[in-house]
């Protein structure tokens, strides 16, 4: 983990544990039903022919026999054992056939809460890191609670959130609070945990202009303005006279040459928003160099000597003349994986709420994807940027976040993906999880669903004085 970079802490593939092993088909059940099949169609079938013959033949067949019927049974049942066989051999099997996307939703942020937001503080946990709090962790429970108009759960997730994250001399986040080695718990300076990540900073900006749009609460949106106002002047930093968003607050005043970026932050839809509220920086700038250091990370050799056309975990920015490279680190890479993962996601609710140009001609890069899925029929959770692929393991996480590109360029797929990798995780009998995702799942799979659901609004459009 670099002091100072928030990222994603990936645990080796090789150890955890795959949650799709669980849900492959019921081998007992869909092979007797096709032994019995294939054997009932041969014996309807060995008995058919003959008595075919015989009426070819112009043979008269006793009436008064059974080989007819028994035979005409016989292929019926045979055919319909197979197709039960190939049915619960298939992916189809896993699907529930009845439910409620809406309740779905609501059933799976309730098994959230109870899983991952302690009960009397609110602070959002990942058990699988030592109970962990980052600030993006805080930023996805804000956004699912204003999403899902919860505002108890919204307030004291924010209000936990402004007394333990909030930096001293600013209004952005320290990124990563947890336990000392003395058993007390606190912002983790020891590892650069007080520092910011500018992707959770828009995210709790943003999840606030929703809040105000909701609830009618004012104070929402001042805290909204201010922590708007404190990522252009912490984490935005400007080349030759274009703003680029940093990973973090570090990058500003660095003096290294270059900048850390992490593709997967930005987030073109939140800035136009901010450009309505902070109208004395240029926010529509910032969407521009999104998509332009996009494009070009996508497409550019990096370090692989070709590329895939996916998007890279991570990059750095020459500040002398903007160019793109491949990021000088022995611990983060050019991948395609945790982290860049969620700009799929968030190029395509640029285009659900804008019908951005720049978002599908983005994300119709990624046809890399598309031909994988076809070949494989499933999608890896790491790539390297030429498309190498290290292991076969599968993420829900990375379903969740790589089908905005489905969505948006193949929704064919999208369904294929959404039924057959994202919604059999759901259990519709007992309205949770078939299997208790971790924290970083869990997240990624309900954003991804609700995108593919339409159930993300852009709850800015509800204020009036943001919308003249």
């Amino acid at each position: 983990m670099a002091t100072s970079t928030a990222t994603t802490t990936l645990t080796s593939t090789s150890t955890v544990h795959n949650i799709y092993n669980d849900f492959l088909p019921n081998s007992g059940t869909d092979f007797y039903f096709s032994i019995f099949g294939e054997v009932l169609l041969l014996v309807g079938v060995c008995i058919a022919i003959p008595l075919v013959y015989k009426i070819v033949r112009g043979k008269k067949i006793n009436k008064e026999s059974l080989l007819p019927y028994f035979a005409g049974i016989c292929t019926a049942v045979g055919i319909v054992l197979l197709g039960l066989g190939f049915y619960f051999g298939s992916d189809y099997a896993r699907i529930p056939l009845s439910f409620s996307s809406g309740a779905m939703s609501a059933s799976a942020w309730e098994a959230y809460k109870s899983e991952y937001v302690e009960h009397n503080t609110f602070r959002t946990v990942d058990p699988s890191r030592n109970n962990i709090t980052t600030s993006e962790g805080e930023s996805y429970t804000m956004l699912r609670a204003v999403w899902l108009d919860d505002k108890t759960t919204f307030d004291k997730a924010w209000q936990w959130t402004q007394s333990n994250l909030k930096r001293p001399n600013d209004t952005l986040f320290s990124w990563q609070y947890g336990p000392h080695e003395n058993g007390t718990y606190g912002v983790l300076t020891e590892s650069g945990g007080n520092n910011t990540a500018s992707d959770a900073d828009s995210d709790i900006a943003l999840s606030l202009v929703f809040a105000y749009a909701r609830w009618q609460d004012p104070q929402y949106l001042n805290s909204a303005r201010s922590i708007i106002s404190d990522i252009w002047r912490l984490e935005v930093v400007t080349i030759q006279g274009k703003p680029y968003l940093a990973a973090n607050n570090l990058e500003k005043n660095s003096g290294k040459g270059y900048i850390v970026v992490n593709p997967s932050y930005f987030a073109p839809y939140s800035y136009r928003i901010f450009a309505k509220i902070d109208k004395t920086h240029p926010w529509l700038s910032l969407v521009d160099t999104s998509y332009s250091v996009l494009q070009t990370s996508m497409t550019g050799h990096l370090d692989s000597g070709t590329s895939a056309n996916l998007v890279p975990d991570w990059i750095q920015i020459n500040t002398r003349d903007g160019s793109i490279s491949a990021i000088s680190s022995s611990t983060l890479t050019t991948h395609y994986s945790y982290d860049a993962m969620r700009a799929p996601w968030r190029i395509a609710l640029d285009w659900e709420w804008n019908k951005e140009p720049r978002a599908k001609s983005t994300l119709d890069y990624m046809t890399f994807l598309k031909d994988f899925w076809h070949q494989k029929g499933k999608i890896f959770a790491d790539y390297a940027h030429n498309g190498a692929a290290p292991n076969d393991f599968e993420a829900p996480a990375i379903y969740g976040g790589t089908i905005g590109y489905f969505i948006v360029s193949d929704p064919a797929d999208a369904q294929a993906i959404y039924d057959q990798k994202l919604l059999i995780l759901f259990d519709p009998d007992n309205n949770t999880w078939k299997e208790t995702l971790s924290y970083y799942d869990d997240n990624w799979v309900w954003f991804g669903m609700a995108l593919y659901n339409n159930q993300l609004p852009d709850l800015s459009k509800n204020i009036p004085t943001l919308n003249p």
